[in-house]
């Protein structure tokens, strides 16, 4: 078995199974106790079947497994074959609008989250805020304060001790809240065990193309007529500040709904690929593209077909031998059999084959890959249904009159966690680094290659090497590197250095022999518009995509950015306005004398530190109007969050020799110049600031001390793992996070999204 060590602790710390925090299986023994439970399942649909068949049939899902050919989700990898045996990894619940139907919902979110599952949610269905409420008199509160009850419940619920919470909420863009929705994570410390997508619909984007305008409904009534452009733009630009919301196309996900007869499709799972009705689970599984290739460079057609044969089987069997924490849930998922069959490792499997990740040749091969296994998934599930039966809903659905075992059959899901433990590249993503530093115990510090990158470098000669791997840390690509093939520099890109464009048109060929949906993000620089946003959000919806979301590198309030090695790179920054005055402050003022007689500084401070000096001089003070001047542009920096640091810098630089001349007369005057006095005021009272926060500090931590000394409350001074997330650093081990396949994630292992 080929584990990195990096897969072996990811292993270790999350998936084989422990006693008393104490790991007591190896990675062998977790793929066999998959593979014997999966395979258990053979027996619901042939008693008769010998032993013997049974075990040979686990012992090719080992296989799939332990080669890392194929890997389940996550929940598969962690609870078959135990106590708890919940697999699927994502669910729907439907939220109606009534009391007992929404906290239905919670108490349901709940059950999946305790059991390991993330969850989907429509909100469209409840009333607008404000809305009359018959049975009570009053006035509804409207889907986004409900959000808010759910986002505090899955705060509450720890999932099965292994994984995280986790939601997506979906308002439909004809809801009369719809504004308050798009605005609802404007601020990154709310929903914040909530991914959001607004369901647009083609009746909006034709408004969109068209500049008419749009009604915002509920239930038949209209209650407002809005600019489906601004609308869409007010989209943009919070998709533009923070990557919230995503968006989804409802006609599409409807269009491709194998069971119109039971519903309309209204919400995805957290990710976003796997749209589902209510009480719907899915279980999802990936193949590993990497290890699909031959010895000379060609895609193994073959071993691609027997790893989707196997794969559909083992998904199959997953259904069967799940633990559903809800009763209708367990109906829904064995009425339709959904699975989702996807892949991981494309951007290794291209880096093989020397083929750039965005050109014309790699989106063909995209198609070209994805129809191949749309079709066998389906074959392999059509002679599933001639051993084991149909779907149960089959003549509720778009296959009645043929056999077919799954209503769907594939969806390309994210695959953070499982394509650690395969060592490749994570889903139809592009690498995010072709090499970094890890920083692991007591300070040490580990360099990752990726896999298919180190075997290319060492066809160099040692030296060249080692200096090509030390270039590509420091900078983070390959192509500031000399006396390389310009060939490598086309083909080892990294996701930055790829096209918004290119993401999107990568995205829609795989959509296009997908069943379900397919996760993956569209990153954008920092430098990004909002029109570049705009320009895709309209290329993916031509294209024939069902969702996208988008993540501009360093858009959220107070992320660490970091390149190459480790170093921060300041991005360009949006002109910066200074903070309102409050209406009190406190200070001290000064009198001095300079080169031109009396001067009196104000420097004042708030809570927040230095803020505003006023300036004057006496009648013989030198030019007033120039001391006024200075006054204003030291506040108006202050302010604006300038270091009081650099302004002392800068005044106390500035001599004047009109000031050293009467100075050399007249032994009271200090400094060497107007602005040079300035600046040394503000720095007495800059340190008097610090000296002050410094005592609060010490008398906060006193007092916090002594609580702790006497309560029974646990004190560290730790950040909680929300604080480590919102500063776009891993909560498990402090590297930098980063957004790929609609979640962030970390090279450790950490998934927000679970």
């Amino acid at each position: 078995m080929n584990l990195t060590p990096n897969a072996i602790t990811i292993l270790e710390k999350r998936y084989l199974r422990k006693e008393n925090g104490k790991v007591v299986e190896t990675p062998e023994e977790m793929f066999r106790r998959v593979a014997g439970a999966v395979a258990e399942a053979e027996y619901a649909f042939n008693p008769s079947m010998e032993p013997e068949k049974v075990n040979e049939i686990a012992e090719v899902f080992y296989n799939l497994m332990a080669k890392l050919d194929f890997l389940p989700n996550s929940p598969t990898l962690m609870n078959a074959g135990l106590d708890l045996g919940q697999l699927a990894a994502c669910f729907v619940l439907p939220v109606g609008d009534s009391m007992d139907e929404i906290f239905t919902a919670v108490k349901d979110a709940a059950l999946i989250h305790k059991s390991g599952g993330g969850t989907g949610f429509s909100f469209s269905r409840l009333r607008p805020k404000n809305d009359p409420v018959r049975t009570t008199g009053g006035v509804a509160s409207g889907p986004v304060s409900f959000m808010k009850v759910f986002n505090a419940a899955t705060e509450a619920i720890k999932q099965g001790g292994t994984r995280r919470g986790a939601n997506m909420g979906i308002l439909r863009v004809d809801h009369p809240d719809i504004r308050e929705f798009i605005t609802a994570k404007a601020d990154n410390n709310e929903l914040t065990n909530f991914n959001i997508s607004v369901g647009l619909t083609k009746e909006f984007m034709e408004a969109v193309e068209k500049n008419e305008q749009y009604h915002l409904v509920f239930n038949g009534k209209i209650y407002d007529q809005v600019a489906a452009a601004e609308l869409f733009d007010l989209i943009v630009e919070h998709a533009w500040k923070n990557g919230e919301p995503g968006i989804v196309f409802l006609d599409r996900l409807n269009e491709a709904n194998p069971t119109p007869e039971l519903g309309e499709i209204e919400a995805t799972n957290p990710c976003g690929e796997q749209p589902l009705l209510g009480y719907e689970a899915c279980n999802l599984g990936s193949i590993n593209l990497a290890h699909m290739v031959t010895e000379d460079n060609t895609i193994d057609w073959d071993k691609l077909e027997y790893t989707v044969k196997w794969s559909v089987r083992f998904l199959d069997n997953v259904i069967e031998v799940s633990k559903y924490p809800i009763d209708k849930i367990d109906a829904m998922v064995k009425g339709n059999r959904k699975i989702g069959l996807g892949v991981m490792g494309w951007a290794d499997l291209l880096f093989q084959l020397m083929i750039p990740y965005n050109s014309p040749e790699a989106i063909e091969l995209a198609s070209q890959v994805m129809q191949f296994i749309q079709e066998k998934s389906h074959a392999y599930s059509s002679q599933l249904a001639l051993e084991r039966g149909s779907f149960p809903n089959i003549d509720r659905s778009v296959y009645r009159g043929q056999a077919m075992r799954n209503a769907t059959c594939t969806t390309i899901a994210p695959t953070g966690t499982i394509s650690m433990i395969a060592g490749t590249s994570s889903g139809i993503e592009p690498v995010f680094s072709l090499a970094y530093v890890k920083h692991v115990l007591d300070g040490e510090q580990l360099v990752e290659i990726n896999p298919v990158f180190k075997r290319l470098l060492d066809t160099l000669e040692p030296a060249k090497r080692s200096a090509v791997i030390s270039k590509v840390i420091e900078t983070g690509s390959l192509q500031a590197v000399q006396g390389i093939p310009e060939r490598w520099k086309k083909v080892f890109i990294t996701a930055l250095e790829i096209s918004p464009e290119d993401h999107i048109r990568m995205q829609a060929a795989f959509q296009k022999y997908c069943d379900n949906a397919v996760s993956k993000t569209v990153n954008f620089p920092y430098t990004a518009t909002k029109e570049d946003v705009r320009q895709v959000y309209l290329l993916a919806y031509k294209l024939g995509c069902k969702g996208v979301t988008v993540y501009r590198s360093g858009s959220r309030a107070n992320e660490v950015l970091t390149i190459g090695k480790g170093e921060k790179k300041a991005p360009a920054q949006d002109k910066i306005y200074p903070r309102a005055r409050p209406k009190q402050t406190v200070g001290i003022t000064d009198q001095v004398k300079t080169g031109c007689g009396k001067m009196y500084i104000t420097v004042n401070s708030d809570d927040q530190g230095l803020i505003e000096t006023f300036i004057t001089t006496g009648s013989s003070g030198g030019c007033s109007g120039f001391t006024e001047g200075v006054s204003r542009l030291i506040s108006l920096a202050l302010r604006a969050n300038i270091a009081p640091e650099a302004i002392i810098d800068q005044l106390t630089s500035v001599s004047c020799p009109n000031f050293i001349r009467r100075k050399a007369t007249d032994a009271s005057i200090v400094g060497k110049s107007c602005p040079d006095i300035i600046g040394r005021i503000l720095y007495q009272q800059l340190k008097a600031s610090n000296q002050y926060q410094e005592d609060i500090k010490q008398l906060f931590q006193a007092c916090r001390d002594e609580y702790c000394a006497t309560s029974e409350t646990a004190c560290t001074g730790n950040l909680s793992e929300d604080d480590y997330i919102k500063l776009g650093l891993c909560p498990e081990c402090k590297a930098p996070l980063r957004f790929a396949e609609g979640c962030l994630s970390c090279q450790c292992g950490f998934s927000k999204c679970g």
